[in-house]
């Protein structure tokens, strides 16, 4: 995918340049498979196959029956109808807007929602999940981002899926910063899983929620039998194409990003003789740092990089715009830590002259002081 001249992109967890392949197949279904997926006639059965063969190669991917792959029209939207029927629901700050918001809403619904304690490194106390999950409800869910959006934070899954099965409880684990990028062990154990296909170099507006066991979830949405009537509407068939392109790539994904985790350390090795490291060094996905800076507001370190260009952020994509710190950095180590705050994420494509111009540039920065 090409970028504006002398621009470097380092914000890969809000969203990854789609790869020429998915564009290719997204062009080639718009002319091709432009049916209804429900018609039976052959330019429905055209449609039909793109969705169905995006389905099964997700469901290779993840190691589950295509039965349990459910589309919506991205990460949001599967978290929201994942956690939309929970009798009781565990989870933490560090968490997405997708998940959070959800949980806002059945606490003041009146439902039992725990919030669950955090180290300063980012993880979730393990302890401190069994112990809120002696106050829900058998059936309760669990709700855990396999690696966290801002900090690279993987978090201990498996003690995490333990504490929840002993407990009678389900575990939702948003891995949609981890499909493709790291060993598929990490999130092999949840109960139900969300995958964005932006992520993995796929077209926006589409994304799945893998259900697996139990009864279904509660559809957010009502009309039509679409997606088993959990997710009623018009599937996109050429979305589907290029989803599943993206995911026959993202199979090779964790060992293309291990590679970066050397790229990272030189970065960050930059950054922490100005500040401090923000997430557990030993526990994190190895394309990601999160670095509060001395003297500069991350928003503004942001835009001083984006004139240099180069593109990074102070936070989550949703989250962008707010005046408000960044709530995961806040649960971590605190507000004022928070508004200190820049993440920066690495992708397959980025190249070490690339990260070359960036420590020139944060030089330059870095040397004209900042406002904070």
């Amino acid at each position: 995918m090409a970028q504006a001249d002398g621009e470097v992109y380092l914000d890969w967890n809000a969203t990854a340049p789609p790869l020429p392949a998915v564009t290719e197949a997204v062009a080639a279904a718009l002319r091709e498979a432009w049916g209804n997926p429900a018609s039976v006639h052959g330019t429905g059965r055209r449609a039909r196959a793109a969705v169905e063969d995006a389905r099964d190669a997700l469901a290779a991917l993840l190691g589950v029956d295509a039965r349990d792959v459910i589309f919506t029209s991205g990460g949001t939207e599967a978290n929201n109808l994942g956690l939309a029927g929970a009798c009781g629901l565990a989870t933490s700050r560090l968490e997405h807007p997708s998940v959070v918001r959800v949980a806002e809403q059945l606490e003041a619904a009146g439902a039992p929602v725990a919030w669950l304690p955090v180290t300063r490194g980012g993880l979730l106390d393990v302890d401190g999940v069994t112990a809120a999950l002696e106050h829900l409800p058998r059936r309760s869910t669990v709700a855990v981002a396999a690696v966290n959006h801002e900090t690279g934070v993987i978090q201990p899954l498996s003690e995490v899926a333990r504490c929840a099965w002993n407990a009678g409880a389900r575990l939702h684990v948003d891995a949609v910063q981890a499909v493709g990028k790291v060993d598929p062990a990490v999130y092999a154990e949840a109960d139900s899983l969300v995958v964005a296909a932006h992520k993995i170099r796929g077209p926006k507006g589409i994304g799945a929620l893998v259900w697996r066991g139990g009864g279904p979830p509660r559809p957010v949405l009502v009309g039509g039998a679409q997606e088993r009537g959990l997710r009623p509407g018009t599937q996109d068939a050429a979305a589907c194409a290029g989803f599943r392109v993206a995911i026959e790539h993202a199979r090779g994904g964790p060992a293309r990003y291990e590679r970066l985790a050397a790229q990272r350390d030189r970065l960050e090795a930059a950054l922490l003789v100005r500040g401090q490291r923000n997430g557990d060094p030993d526990r994190r996905a190895p394309h990601v740092t999160n670095v509060s800076v001395d003297g500069w507001l991350g928003d503004e370190l942001v835009v001083a990089l984006d004139l240099e260009g180069v593109r990074v952020s102070s936070g989550s994509a949703c989250s962008a715009g707010t005046a408000e710190p960044s709530p995961v950095v806040t649960a971590m180590v605190g507000a004022e830590r928070a508004r200190r705050a820049v993440r920066i994420s690495l992708g397959e494509t980025t190249r070490p002259d690339e990260i070359d111009r960036v420590l020139a540039a944060l030089a330059r920065v870095l040397d004209n002081g900042g406002a904070a």
